[in-house]
């Protein structure tokens, strides 16, 4: 990343000055809310693989 931060598993981000924040995306919480454990688990699955939050990657685990 640029001016010194640095991309972290999950959508994590540390920034320069070692303050750490996440981005989350709505539609994640949704699917990782599901009752259907099973869809959220593969979803969890997915993202806990991932540096970016890659949505459509997110989505065809829930499918």
């Amino acid at each position: 990343m640029k001016n010194g931060g640095v991309e972290e598993q999950c959508g994590w981000l540390r920034d320069r000055w070692g303050l750490c924040w996440q981005i989350v995306p709505r539609v994640l919480m949704e699917m990782i809310a599901d009752p259907d454990r099973e869809r959220a688990k593969r979803v969890t699955e997915v993202m806990l693989g991932m540096v970016k939050i890659d949505i459509v990657k997110l989505e065809a685990a829930y499918r």
